[in-house]
This record gives C-alpha cells, structure tokens and sequence, in this order.
C-alpha cells in the first residue's frame, strides 16, 4: 500500500526542485519573446529608412541617365545642323551668292529644329569665312571653306531639382564645309547687259580644261546659232533668265559636258596689269613708211629699227600700220608700246616670237594677213602670256589662212571680233566687254592663271 501511494504521489506532485526548474525556463521564454518583439520593432524602422535613402538614390540615377541622355541628343542633333548648315553656306558662296550663306546656314539650321527666329530660346548659327580654327583656318584656299557654329540652351528635366545651375546647359557644334570643283576662267567678258557672248556660222570655242564668265544680265547674253559651238568646262552667267531654247539654235550648240551655272553673284575679274611706260623714252611715229633705204627697199622690216632707242625692253612707237611693208619682224623679248591704233593690211605676214604688245587705241588684223605672233611664255614654260594689252574699245583679227596668235587677249574696253579664219589658229584666253566670232573661227582657250576661276558646288564637309 505505501509503494502505491508513493508511486501516485510522485506522479500527481513533482518533486520541488522540479518546480523551481519549470518556473526559471517560463522566466526565460518570456524574456526572450520581449528581446525578439523590441528587435522587430527597431528592425523594421531601419528598413524604412534604408528604404527611403536607396530611393532616393535610385531617382538621381535615374533623373541623371535621363537628362544627360537628352542632352547628348540635343548635341547629336544640334551636329548634323551644324553639317548640314556648312554645306548650306557652302554651296551658297559656290554658286557666286556669298551674300546668302547666312541665311543658307540658318534655314538649313531652322529645317533641323535650331530656329534663330524663335522668340523662346532662340538659336545662335555663325559662320565664319575662313573657319576661325582647324584645318582649314589657314592657307592660300582656307576662303574656299565655310565655318558655321550653332549653339541653344537646353532644359534640363531633373537636374535642376539637385543642382538649380545645371537646369540650363548649353549644346554647341560646329562644322566646316567647302571646296568643291572650280573652273578656271579663260575668256571673261564684262558688258553688263546685251548679247556678250555671239558665236555663228560654225565658230568655235574649245575650252574643255577652263571656262566662259557672262556679266550680262539680258536673257540674251549668250547666243550660238549656225553650227557654231561652245565646248568649255563650264559657263557661268550673272542672267538668271538667259535659257538654251531661245538663244541655241540653227544647228547651235552647247556640250554636254559643258556646267552651265546661271545667276552667279561674282562677275569675273583680272588681276593683269598693263606695262608703263617708262620715263624719258623716245616714241617714234609708225616706222613703216614703205620702200626705202631703211630695209634696203626691200619692204621687210625689222623692229626695231637699229635708229630706234628701247629703254628696258620697250620700243615706244605712236602708231603702227604695217600695210606698206613686205613683211614685219618684231624681235623676241621686246615690248611694243604702241600709244595709238595697230593695223595691218595689203597681205603684208607678221611675225614675232615671245612678244607683247600694248595697244593704246584699237587692233585691225586685216582679213588675209598671216599673223604669227607668240607671246613669252609664264615660269612653267608651257603657258603663253599676255600677247595684248589693248586699251582701245575695238579689236578685230581676220587672219590669214595660216595665221597663229597664242597668249592672251586682254582688252577690258573693247568688242572683239574674231572671223573668217578657217585655217587660223587662235590659242588665246580673251578679256573684253564682248566676244564675236564667226566665219569658222577656231578659239582654243587653256586657262591664264590671272583670270579668276569659276565655283562650280559640289561642296563637302572636311570639318
């Protein structure tokens, strides 16, 4: 009986230091359970935080990647302005209208979204003749290229809200265009208005390597008809209403190869300077004053005369009129000042090799008189010279059936006419106020190089 009570006993009641063990581990759990409810109280505040602070970074980043992603289109958009703009200049000054290449550039600038005529953020375009830096800053050809810069401000969309002196940045661009082909310019004539340029009954004018500049403004400033032809490298006229239909006929023609430039600004210019005259030289009147003991009555005159005095290469005669002579040599490296007119006539041949003329009236080189006459040649020993500086306002060259003139023809007063000379042969660059050529005149022009020469576009961008 005692065990069974002891056994029931030790089961309903725990021994006491059973008691004092269960009692301590309840003290410890409560414990506990406070620790890990103060811990997710603080825990979840830090969160928030964290939370807050990386969220805040997050909006810079992205508010930073947005702006500088617009503003780098902006300044892509603002280079192929400025690209397009030089060429726009470009071509503007290319095709003899330098006047218009600031509002080329800037239309062009308008067309891809910089306006310099918007009254909210306006775009700055400039364009500079030469670039102001670079490449082509500098040289014998830096005016050939074209320099434009085009600058706006850009709003900004975040950055402003960090940093108020960024929410305005500025994009900037700039470009360089130019070059192109050109023509060098071998026949120039200056008559601003009327018929400049006539050529008829199968003259021709063979330029391919250079080009004919037209400073009439008339619709008829260039007229071929009767088989004649131009074939030259190009021909540019200040007439914008000048047109092939009406002024090309009868068998007239221009050749396909020819660029034909209409409306250029620039009139074609010279920088040929006429000799002086010395001071204190002696002029002669016309020593050709027919048979007599001066060329042993045989009518052949060479000039000068041993009678004459030249002062540095120049024999100064009044006038000259070779048609009472057999024949006239002018010596080689001689200048003949001639203060009036220059004629021939009576068949009377003309010859002279590397020499130059200044004519102070006009030039009549009689029809049948054969006329070989050469002028010096420039440094490259290949290029002739000025044959005739002609102050007069008429020259006239008939020729002869085996005549040769090379050099150039520089006459700014005058109408020249150069005819009936099927078997002449014409290697002259001309500058006149008119040019007339018919009865199977040949003119083979090569380009003097004090001419000028001829835009014809095609600009690039170098820069």
């Amino acid at each position: 009986m005692n065990l069974v009570g002891r056994a029931r006993w030790n089961h309903a009641e725990p021994a006491p230091s059973a008691q004092h063990h269960g009692e301590r581990s309840a003290s410890v759990c409560r414990i506990a359970s406070g620790l890990l409810i103060l811990w997710s109280d603080e825990s979840g505040q830090s969160t928030l935080v964290i939370t807050f602070l990386v969220g805040i970074l997050l909006f810079g980043f992205l508010a930073l990647g947005i702006d500088v992603g617009f503003v780098f289109h902006e300044q892509r958009m603002a280079q192929a302005a400025a690209d397009a703009a030089a060429v726009a200049a470009a071509e503007a000054v290319a095709s003899q209208n330098p006047g218009y290449k600031q509002t080329a550039a800037e239309t062009i600038a308008r067309l891809n979204g910089f306006d310099t005529t918007a009254s909210i953020n306006p775009a700055k375009v400039t364009v500079n003749n030469p670039p102001t830096t670079g490449n082509y800053s500098t040289g014998t050809n830096a005016n050939n290229y074209q320099e434009v810069i085009i600058s706006q401000n850009v709003q900004t969309s975040f950055l402003g809200f960090l940093n108020p002196g960024i929410a305005l940045i500025t994009v900037s661009a700039r470009a360089v265009a130019g070059g192109g082909s050109t023509a060098p310019t071998c026949i120039c004539l200056m008559a601003a208005t009327g018929d400049d340029l006539a050529l008829s009954n199968n003259a021709q004018i063979s330029a391919p390597y250079c080009g004919v500049v037209d400073d009439s403004a008339s619709s008829n400033a260039v007229t071929i008809t009767g088989s004649a032809g131009l074939n030259a490298m190009s021909l540019g006229t200040i007439s914008t209403t000048w047109n092939n239909s009406s002024n090309i006929n009868n068998s007239g023609y221009i050749s396909s190869s020819t660029k034909i430039v209409q409306g250029i600004s620039n009139a074609c210019s010279s920088t040929v300077s006429a000799p002086s005259l010395p001071s204190g030289i002696t002029c002669y009147d016309n020593p050709i004053n027919g048979w007599t003991a001066v060329n042993n009555y045989t009518g052949k005159f060479t000039l000068p005369l041993s009678s004459e005095t030249t002062t540095n290469g120049v024999l100064c005669l009044n006038s000259l009129d070779t048609s009472q002579s057999a024949s006239v040599t002018f010596t080689s490296g001689y200048t003949y000042y001639i203060k009036g007119d220059f004629a021939t006539g009576g068949g009377s041949p003309l010859t002279g090799t590397g020499v130059s003329f200044y004519v102070g009236g006009n030039v009549n080189i009689a029809n049948g008189v054969t006329v070989n006459l050469t002028a010096p040649y420039e440094s490259d020993g290949t290029t002739p010279g000025t044959l005739f500086y002609v102050n007069g306002t008429s020259v006239s060259i008939q020729g002869g059936s085996t005549s040769v003139l090379q050099g150039l023809l520089y006459a700014p007063n005058a109408a020249v006419n150069l005819a009936n000379g099927t078997g002449t042969t014409l290697t002259m660059d001309v500058y006149a106020q008119t040019l007339t050529m018919a009865g199977g005149a040949t003119l083979t022009s090569y380009a003097d190089k004090n001419l000028g020469s001829l835009s014809l576009g095609g600009s690039q961008l170098v820069e």
